[in-house]
């Protein structure tokens, strides 16, 4: 392995790929934080620009923006309540109360180091036990996905808040809502109500926009049309003048970190997981060993840094069976699959052995790059980040709901994406208004939609 990492190195060196990789950080970023758009759409329309490059530099620019696109959503999720992927609606629970403590720029350091430690673990899994772990990801079947699925039940009844019945019902209607459209096994369509657009289900990402945004919007305009809550804090200069890394968050942060992204290292390789997954298992687990569990959800460093060391981990760990087995477990690796052959390369033992083993591994050490850079631009820039606590909410409201809706049609060209946002950002905001917790019903809609038998096992 040593001498394909040497030529490797070599060839990552060059100015192409270097180009590409800043190219793929800065885009990833921008695109993550728009709600809506994310990874995948961001890789889609690369593809087209990838023609006339080398391999190496392409793939190293699309892997560096799923990455960073993972971090940029959640920015927005801490500064706006406003997840621009799903892997970040988990930090949107602390990040945004921190943000409305006046600790805003805290939690955007919180989120850059955490992310940053996530992904650079997740890379190095990638690049020394890629072949390994793919071997053993083929092995899981229909009994291995069941025990993670009850596992994932175990995670909700950590999650259910202070009323546990209000908990319990939101977990068991997400599961409702995750059974519509066509059933994988038996073929049968199930709430469609006759409308074929349901046959597919519903997407999470306007979900969550719904729940997680317009919710929050909803909330902004109540306190505006009250005479009051002219900004998202109390008192706005507060939220830029917190430290960025208090003294003491390394010490008690770093085992959750690591182990949130073990976690999301080794959900992200099973197939059909995906950051989102890992971002609630890592959530729901810091949870229920914190001494102080009643601070989740009210602003605890601790739950931003599992949720964000995990889902950038799991980026990692979801490339493993994409470049050993060639199984896609989520958009964003189906359309890496994708360039994959584009350019030439047939995922399998194959990469990782003679003369596209260097470009292979060139594609790895991109990827590990990326999260370096992206700290480096996170951490430099935490505090403009931080000034979008400043912005009037009557600019910020009008500005979140247009950035919803375009990303929302932006997925399928289909208004009726941007109908079921809307929806369920009403139902989000009655959740709010009584005391309904939407982490169970977040994790509970995925568990349907994301282990599905026939779905997972290749």
């Amino acid at each position: 392995m040593l001498e394909y990492l040497s030529a490797a190195m070599m060839s990552f060196l060059s100015i192409e790929v270097i180009l590409a990789l800043m190219v793929g950080v800065v885009g990833g970023m921008i695109i993550g934080i728009i709600p809506g758009l994310g990874p995948s759409v961001g890789i889609a329309l690369l593809l087209p620009i990838s023609f006339s490059m080398s391999p190496t530099a392409a793939l190293v620019m699309m892997t560096a923006m799923y990455t960073t696109g993972v971090y940029g959503g959640s920015i927005t999720a801490v500064l706006c309540h406003t997840p621009g992927t799903a892997a970040s609606a988990a930090t949107t629970m602390d990040g945004y109360e921190m943000t409305k403590k006046g600790q805003g720029m805290e939690a955007i350091s919180v989120v850059t180091v955490a992310s940053v430690l996530g992904g650079i673990i997740g890379a190095i899994c990638l690049i020394l036990f890629a072949p390994a772990l793919g071997k053993i990801s083929q092995m899981f079947s229909v009994l291995e996905y069941f025990l993670v699925a009850c596992f994932g039940v175990l995670v909700v009844a950590g999650l259910t808040g202070d009323n546990q019945a209000k908990g319990i019902f939101s977990a068991l209607f997400g599961l409702l809502v995750g059974c519509i459209g066509m059933d994988s096994i038996t073929g049968v369509s199930r709430f469609t109500f006759g409308h074929l657009w349901l046959e597919d289900g519903l997407d999470s990402t306007p979900i969550l926009i719904g729940l997680f945004s317009i919710s929050q919007v909803l909330v902004l305009v109540q306190k505006l049309m009250q005479g009051s809550g002219s900004t998202i804090v109390d008192d706005p200069a507060a939220g830029l003048k917190g430290k960025r890394w208090k003294k003491g968050n390394t010490k008690l942060l770093m085992p959750t970190m690591l182990r949130s992204s073990a976690i999301g290292a080794f959900v992200g390789f099973i197939p059909a997981a995906g950051c989102s997954i890992a971002a609630w298992i890592s959530y729901g687990l810091a949870k229920r060993t914190s001494k102080h569990p009643d601070e989740f959800g009210k602003g605890s460093i601790v739950g931003i840094a599992a949720s964000e060391a995990s889902n950038n981990a799991a980026c990692g760990g979801a490339m493993i069976p994409l470049f050993t087995l060639g199984i896609p477990g989520s958009p964003v690796t189906a359309i890496l699959y994708g360039a994959l052959l584009m350019h030439g390369l047939q995922p399998g033992s194959d990469l990782f052995i003679g003369s596209k083993a260097p470009t292979t591994y060139a594609i790895f050490l991109g990827f590990l790059f990326a999260n370096i850079l992206m700290g480096i631009i996170g951490v430099s820039m935490a505090k403009q980040m931080a000034r979008i606590c400043l912005v009037p909410n009557s600019v910020l409201v009008p500005i979140i709901v247009a950035l919803a809706c375009i990303g929302t049609y932006a997925l399928s060209n289909n208004m009726y994406e941007v109908i079921i946002m809307l929806v369920f950002g009403l139902l989000g905001y009655l959740m709010k208004i009584y005391g309904f917790e939407p982490a169970p019903w977040c994790w509970a809609w995925f568990w349907p939609t994301s282990w599905s038998p026939t779905s997972a096992v290749p």
